[in-house]
C-alpha cells in the first residue's frame, strides 16, 4: 500500500519540473519575461505570457494539493486565468474544501480563488 505515496511523490516531482520548465521558456534575451513584455503592451486578449504563467500557476496549485496531507485532491480541478484559480469537483468533507481553499490562496501567483468543491461523501 506504499505505492499511492509514491505515485504522489512522482507526480508532485513531475509537476514540479514541468513548471520549471515552462518559467524557463518565458525568459528572453534581454531576461525580461514574456509576461512583462506583454503587460508593457496595451490589449485585452490574453498575451501567450500570460497564458503560460497560468499554465504554471496551475501546475504549482496541483502539486501543492497533492502534497497537502489533510487534502484529499484526487477528484479537484484546477484552472487559472490572470491569477485567478477555480477550484472545481467534490470533496468528501467541507473542512477539505476549506483547507483546499486556503492550500491554494498559500500558492505564489494566485491572486484569487474561486472555490466551486462540492461536498459530496465518497
Amino acid at each position: 500500500m506504499k505505492t499511492l505515496p509514491l505515485l504522489k511523490i512522482a507526480a508532485v516531482v513531475a509537476s514540479l519540473s514541468l513548471a520549471a520548465g515552462v518559467s524557463a521558456q518565458t525568459m528572453g534575451s534581454s531576461g525580461a519575461s514574456s509576461t512583462e513584455s506583454a503587460s508593457a503592451s496595451s490589449g485585452s486578449s490574453e498575451s501567450l505570457g500570460q497564458h503560460i504563467s497560468d499554465g504554471t500557476v496551475t501546475t504549482k496549485v496541483k502539486a501543492a494539493l497533492m502534497t497537502a496531507k489533510d487534502v484529499k485532491s484526487t477528484h479537484i480541478h484546477v484552472k487559472t486565468r490572470r491569477g485567478i484559480v477555480w477550484l472545481t469537483g467534490s470533496v468528501p468533507t467541507s473542512d477539505d474544501k476549506t483547507r483546499a481553499e486556503q492550500v491554494t490562496a498559500g500558492v505564489t501567483g494566485v491572486h484569487e480563488v474561486k472555490n466551486r468543491l462540492k461536498v459530496r461523501a465518497e
